[in-house]
């Protein structure tokens, strides 16, 4: 086996020719826009990784291309376990345990290099919204920004060494459907009309302070899980700017008692239904305006959930009803708009996954964040349950 680090265009070529191998007979699999994918990696474009490391390999056998992956480490995802953690993804390979080994032990060496002593994966260099996760339930065509892979991978990631460190579902629902629990809509309906309370949805031309608002939210929302990571503003923006061609503003809505932002929603259309008419990666502007086009036709007819925060003095009030509330208005309109995902949601947050099954929704995917520690004696822990 020959083992290349990825330093040029050619081997950068290799590295997005592969998945074309590997998902050759999938219909499933939607090839990733490659400038998104480029864009993780280029720290002028993803804050995150200004103040962190990344590193991709190839791996070649028999002269042929079988496999890749990224490593990386950042401080804001490093500096918040028991010991230092780093990442990998990225990661595709023929069924073959002697490359996926190889590919596990050289991102676990370089990572240990760099101060490191765990590693997770897979999962991506920002946020958990996108490229997070090792499919193992629910094979079907994935909304934008989950992970698609072959059923394999898993027996390739466990045998190496990588345990579950968490799980991820992902929810599907309707929720225009007449047929979702009526108690559910009576109270998120009374909600949504108490005095004090207001909803407003987000707007492009205001996001500066949106921007504010969310992270206002999220710290206080988070800041004491152990899942809790900073986010900047500059991360928000980079988000915003890049994916400006698809975000609907009436589908990220924030919510204020007497003026203060205590909860917010974000949910996106699902691209993929789009990209998967352009099987390249690749975009000119002819493309971008044929995208533009088919968005225009109303070709996406779903959409997917990615975050959602409510800080904890109003977690238990009925604000997420009352969001949902405010969506479904949104899609009564929009009624194109037939399926929404809502992922994902960690095995560690029942009190998440209690308000996604209370809306109507059925569990249909999952997805695992793995872990695996270099110090093979150290006792393995999952991650802690968020109590009330």
């Amino acid at each position: 086996m020959q083992l290349v680090e990825v330093t040029n265009k050619k081997q950068v070529d290799a590295f997005h020719r592969l998945p074309y191998t590997i998902y050759k007979k999938d219909k499933n699999w939607v090839a990733p826009l490659r400038m998104m994918v480029e864009d993780i990696f280029d720290p002028t474009k993803n804050n995150t990784l200004k103040k962190g490391s990344a590193c991709r390999w190839l791996v070649y056998k028999n002269d042929k291309l079988a496999g890749r992956i990224a490593a990386f480490h950042t401080p804001g995802y490093a500096g918040q376990f028991d010991q230092p953690t780093g990442g990998v993804g990225f990661f595709e390979c023929i069924d073959d345990q002697e490359v996926a080994n190889r590919l596990f032990d050289t991102a676990k060496a370089w990572l240990a290099a760099e101060g490191m002593e765990a590693m997770d994966g897979p999962i991506n260099i920002g946020e958990n919204f996108f490229n997070w996760g090792l499919l193992v339930d629910g094979f079907v065509q994935q909304c934008f920004g989950m992970n698609y892979n072959p059923k394999y991978y898993h027996q390739l990631w466990t045998n190496y060494g990588f345990q579950t460190y968490y799980k991820q579902y992902s929810y599907h629902l309707n929720i225009t459907s007449p047929d979702l629990p009526e108690r559910f809509w009576k109270i998120a309906a009374w909600m949504a009309k108490k005095p004090g309370y207001h909803y407003e949805h987000f707007t492009f031309k205001n996001r500066e302070k949106y921007i504010a608002d969310f992270i206002e939210i999220y710290d206080e929302a988070w800041r004491k899980h152990d899942n809790y990571k900073i986010i900047e503003p500059q991360d928000l923006r980079d988000m915003i700017n890049s994916s400006k061609l698809i975000l609907e503003e009436e589908f990220i809505w924030f919510v204020y008692r007497d003026g203060k932002p205590i909860a917010f929603f974000m949910m996106i259309p699902d691209v993929n239904q789009l990209i998967k008419y352009f099987p390249s990666g690749k975009l000119n502007v002819f493309k971008v305006l044929k995208m533009l086009y088919l968005k225009w036709r109303k070709v996406i007819t779903g959409c997917r959930v990615i975050v959602m925060g409510v800080v904890p003095q109003y977690q238990k009030s009925g604000i997420e009803s009352a969001i949902f509330y405010q969506l479904r208005q949104v899609l009564l309109r929009k009624d194109w708009y037939n399926d929404m995902e809502l992922s994902w949601v960690g095995d560690f947050n029942p009190k998440m996954i209690s308000i996604f099954e209370a809306v109507g929704g059925k569990r249909e995917k999952t997805h695992l964040t793995l872990r695996y520690l270099f110090d093979r004696q150290k006792e393995f822990k999952r991650s802690p349950i968020i109590e009330d």
